[in-house]
């Protein structure tokens, strides 16, 4: 199968080429590098340059390529900066979708599998999240997410797209093998700045509210490894194509850890006593965010190998140690 990840360049994408390429497909990459790193990408995939708003670039390297799928990693995702900068996230996000969607019709291309998000969820009514929990996003981010859903669901219904989005929590861990990693510029996610603390010894990591409605204050969220992610991505696509039906589905492990547990797990695995400071909350961060997977586990037949949370800040860890100025090491 020839596969076009979009976004490939970036942290969970170039995941997915390495899964792709280790499961036998043969795979061509497209991300415009605003964010992704050039050295993330396997060597094995091919590699263009350039925007998923492209429509007349998107289309030839579907035709040219004989592109049969696509996976597309290329929204932007940080959620503080999606309420400072809406209009940005508009742009790429749900026009990048609409773009997508009209060069896979012009190159007869029907199936697509989506990196969608828990966000889409909001503030949830109950825990663990299901896929039938109401979407209600509470920023920008994740309302951009939830209308790229719709928008492939009429593309289904017109157009004949076939699509899986994958809604996950909190993606975090690098390969087993090392050879890449998560490296974003400016770096928002908890375990990274955790572990770049550790590393320069700074004192500088900040845990963002202490007073929400959670065990201890702070954020809960459900952390699924990146490994295990792309895998999920692999089996949906097997699946879309097996049974010609759209779908979406949840991907996460079931269980929260609040962020002064994830500290706690990290002072653990690097042997560092941590120091931090608590600031104040960030726009548009829920309380609690836990995965319902059954429904993945059940039908795409997916088993994260990476369900105990200091396995995943162990392979965070030995990227770290290994690139601590990310992809500028080597």
């Amino acid at each position: 199968m020839r596969v076009l990840v979009i976004g490939g360049a970036g942290y969970i994408g170039s995941h997915a080429v390495k899964g792709l390429l280790e499961d036998g497909n043969e795979v061509v990459v497209l991300d415009s590098l605003y964010t992704g790193h050039r050295k993330a990408v396997d060597k094995r995939a091919k590699f263009y340059q350039g925007d998923i708003e492209d429509k007349f670039l998107v289309s030839k390297i579907l035709r040219d390529e004989k592109i049969d799928a696509v996976m597309h990693f290329a929204a932007y995702s940080l959620v503080p900066e999606s309420v400072k900068k809406p209009l940005k996230y508009y742009d790429n996000n749900v026009s990048g979708m609409i773009a997508l969607l009209q060069a896979m019709n012009d190159a007869n291309v029907k199936y697509l599998v989506f990196s969608s998000s828990a966000a889409t969820y909001g503030i949830p009514k109950s825990l663990p999240i299901t896929e039938d929990s109401p979407l209600d996003p509470i920023n920008p981010y994740g309302e951009t997410k939830m209308m790229m859903e719709k928008i492939m669901h009429w593309a289904d219904k017109a157009d004949g797209v076939k699509s899986v989005a994958l809604r996950y929590f909190n993606v975090a861990g690098a390969s087993n093998d090392g050879s890449i990693g998560e490296d974003h510029g400016p770096e928002t996610h908890l375990i990274p700045n955790i572990l770049k603390s550790a590393i320069a010894g700074d004192g500088n990591f900040t845990i963002f509210g202490d007073d929400y409605d959670t065990k201890d204050g702070t954020n809960v969220r459900d952390y699924v490894q990146v490994e295990d992610l792309s895998d999920a991505h692999i089996l949906a696509l097997k699946h879309l194509m097996k049974t010609n039906k759209s779908d979406v589905f949840n991907l996460g492990t079931a269980h929260g850890y609040s962020n002064l547990e994830i500290l706690e797990a990290a002072k653990k695995v690097t042997g560092i006593d941590i120091p931090y400071t608590i600031g104040p909350r960030r726009g548009g961060d829920p309380d609690s965010l836990v995965a319902d997977s059954t429904k993945a586990r059940t039908i795409l037949g997916w088993q994260p190998k990476h369900e105990n949370v200091e396995e995943v800040i162990a392979s965070a860890w030995n990227w770290h140690q290994n690139h601590p100025n990310g992809y500028e090491d080597k």
